[in-house]
């Protein structure tokens, strides 16, 4: 519990005033955590980030996060050089005579498109407003910890023991009933943009989301056979492990459009 909260403390220290500064700060480290990200999902397949698919991977995930307007006057699209670049990861596998299989291409390409969303939707709602970032935080904050709280004191019904056997139907309505708590009194408190009735509609369906997201990383981790989805955080695992409900909640806040 030391390690834990000493890693929370000084991992808040760091970030925190980067993503009230916003700007290239920002988009860098969203880079940086992005591709640690890649390299723990890598890794957990056993297979080496530090080589041609790794490579071509890891360009598909940095062309995921690059902002829209960085390409706005070049003449292909990310979509059009990510397609290239999936082509190119496709060939490999004929290139190494399937020792690099279509297995693990498609784990590769996945991989890279399943961090990369969620980062780039991190960037996204950063350039939204600082409010909807610590929406987001406080929402999975509160559901985690009302679901760690209720499912103690009366959780009985297990939510989906072959995945994360600790975890409780009662702890995950708790968790719900929690964030949507939270989020009425962050909007009563703060200039976030959404009436009563759609800021308690799009919380109860982001706290859900927010859960399928870590259960997604604990049926991955359980599936590869690993406690955590790395080490950089002492007592917390990867960065996978810390950021496994906002890669699920950010895309889908992003979706409700509520500051457009």
């Amino acid at each position: 519990m030391k390690q834990r909260i000493i890693t929370a403390v000084v991992a808040a220290a760091l970030f925190l005033p980067i993503v009230f500064y916003g700007g290239l700060p920002f988009l860098l480290l969203t880079y940086a955590m992005a591709s640690v990200g890649l390299y723990e999902l890598i890794r957990m397949k056993k297979l080496n980030i530090f080589s041609p698919y790794g490579f071509l991977a890891t360009l598909i995930l940095w062309v995921i996060l690059l902002p829209n307007e960085i390409l706005a006057d070049f003449y292909y699209s990310k979509m059009e050089i990510s397609i290239v670049l999936i082509l190119l990861l496709l060939t490999y596998t004929v290139i190494t005579k399937n020792r690099f299989d279509f297995e693990d291409a498609a784990f590769s390409i996945l991989s890279a498109i399943y961090v990369g969303i969620g980062f780039y939707f991190l960037l996204e709602t950063r350039q939204a407003g600082l409010v909807y970032i610590f929406y987001s935080l406080f929402i999975i904050w509160a559901t985690d910890s009302g679901a760690y709280f209720v499912g103690k004191a009366i959780g009985k019904k297990k939510l989906w023991p072959e995945i994360s056997p600790n975890k409780t139907v009662e702890g995950s309505i708790g968790g719900i009933v929690c964030a949507v708590i939270v989020a009425i009194l962050f909007g009563l408190f703060s200039e976030f943009n959404a009436t009563v009735v759609t800021l308690i509609g799009m919380t109860i369906v982001l706290s859900i989301f927010g859960q399928i997201g870590d259960l997604v990383q604990s049926a991955y981790k359980r599936h590869f056979n690993v406690k955590d989805s790395g080490n950089i955080l002492p007592g917390h695992g990867g960065i996978l492990d810390r950021f496994d409900s906002l890669l699920f909640v950010l895309p889908l806040l992003n979706l409700f459009h509520i500051w457009q």
